[in-house]
């Protein structure tokens, strides 16, 4: 491999190689005695440029490569991995997996996905799309985002840093069930953080893009001068009283209700009894005008996929209709703990979607804030207090009161507290404002009703 950090990945001249390689691991495990095995090659680089001050504070570079193989003595598993892709090392990481397993307790659900769950079909979804740029020009881009926050006002004083961020890699994921296939994907983001006001008035607020094709990452000085508006909008920030009313997630925070339902539908926490969703399969846990779908094959998306992390085809299905769960996000292991069939969800969901009947064309945030009339817009959550076996939720926030659908002031200092299956039930309309942040896609969220914690 290249050392020089803006050469291009050679990734069609090693994908030979790597399928050589998977083999070789999977046909020595097999020799040595092993009644299964899964070997994993990837290899990535990345650049990473972050400015402050209009100077160059950072410059990451990044090139890893990994040879990670699983291998099995009946339902004893090991597993062992390498940077080193020679033929003496590929042994030695197979052996020392080999040993990890023999010396493992026996776990029934462990083992290789059944052969007929298996991706035959790999899809190209346009997932690589490298950007062909270096170091003095990425710097360019960080400085022109952070030249477009200050030039808004006099009042944006400083920011924590714009960045150009850019990564591309490959892998190829092989067992001896039949599987192997493996793709090249790329990911690059434009982020700044500036911060507005002086002296005990200061504010900091963020945005970024982040696209698999660098074309259509959002313009950088539109990224500055959006990002500076949020931070100069928090400067008449002052505290709430205390009580209940009406919240509405902004669309970037809405999607981590997605991620919540992810995390309590996902098979670990239903098999160790750690989720209040267990055994609510073809039960109501939203309100009735609520859809979640998954679609692993939208392309150029961060969640597309033709199979999970174990090789296991994806589907496109509904998680949740008119309301009701259809469906867990299992993998094989966690499907066996529970007597059910992988969802191909190894690694996590593809491509999830809030949607609602009631949304219309015209439901932008202005929209949303009018259907909301008096209560608390919420643009920041601060720390991590959801309890998923009681799907209690306490949020530190950020945000802004609403009064007659027009916002009056930010707001800090509060706290948002309710419980994930009530606010799930109490959600009104959702709105057609969408993004997508990762592999989530919603609109903004409104909720019937939360307690907040101010003065």
């Amino acid at each position: 491999m290249s050392d020089q950090p803006n050469s291009r990945l050679p990734i069609e001249q090693n994908r030979q190689l790597f399928q050589e390689l998977v083999q070789k691991a999977l046909d020595y495990a097999k020799s040595i005695g092993a009644s299964d095995a899964a070997a994993e090659l990837s290899e990535s680089q990345g650049l990473s440029v972050a400015v402050r001050n209009h100077d160059i504070e950072t410059v990451e570079q990044t090139r890893d490569r990994s040879l990670d193989v699983t291998v099995f003595a009946g339902n004893q598993r090991g597993s062992a991995s390498t940077s080193d892709f020679s033929d003496e090392a590929l042994k030695e990481t197979v052996d020392a997996a080999w040993h990890i397993a023999r010396y493992t307790a026996a776990d029934p659900a462990a083992g290789l996905p059944d052969a007929d769950m298996l991706a035959t079909d790999i899809i190209d979804l346009q997932l690589h799309h490298p950007w062909d740029i270096d170091t003095e020009t990425a710097a360019a881009i960080a400085l022109q985002v952070e030249d477009a926050a200050r030039e808004v006002s006099p009042l944006v004083t400083n920011t924590d840093g714009a960045s150009v961020g850019t990564f591309e890699g490959h892998f190829l994921l092989g067992n001896t069930r039949g599987f192997l296939g493996g793709f090249p994907f790329s990911r690059h983001t434009i982020s700044i953080a500036p911060i507005a006001g002086s002296g005990n008035n200061m504010q900091r607020d963020y945005w970024y893009s982040s696209q698999r094709d660098p074309r259509r990452l959002a313009d950088p000085a539109e990224i500055g001068r959006y990002a500076a508006q949020r931070s100069l909008a928090r400067l008449s920030a002052r505290r709430i009283k205390t009580g209940r009313f009406p919240v509405l997630f902004e669309a970037p925070l809405a999607v981590g209700l997605l991620g919540s339902l992810v995390q309590a539908a996902s098979g670990g926490a239903l098999y160790r009894k750690a989720s209040f969703l267990l055994d609510s399969l073809g039960k109501p846990v939203m309100a009735d005008h609520l859809n979640v779908t998954e679609n692993p094959f939208i392309p150029e998306a961060m969640g597309s996929s033709s199979f999970d992390d174990e090789g296991v085809r994806t589907q496109a299905r509904s998680v949740v209709s008119a309301g009701v769960l259809q469906g867990y996000f299992l993998s094989s292991y966690t499907a066996r703990k529970l007597g059910m069939k992988t969802t191909g969800n190894a690694g996590g969901s593809h491509n999830l979607r809030l949607s609602s009947s009631r949304t219309q064309p015209a439901d932008d945030l202005p929209a949303m804030l009018k259907k909301m009339g008096t209560g608390f817009l919420v643009t920041e959550l601060i720390g991590q207090g959801v309890n998923y076996v009681t799907g209690d939720y306490s949020r530190g926030a950020f945000g802004y009161w609403v009064q007659n659908g027009e916002i009056q002031h930010a707001v800090q200092e509060v706290t948002i507290a309710g419980n994930l299956a009530d606010m799930w039930r109490q959600i009104v309309a959702v709105g057609a404002d969408t993004i997508t942040r990762g592999s989530k896609t919603t609109g903004s969220v409104l909720i019937e009703q939360m307690s907040i914690a101010g003065q």
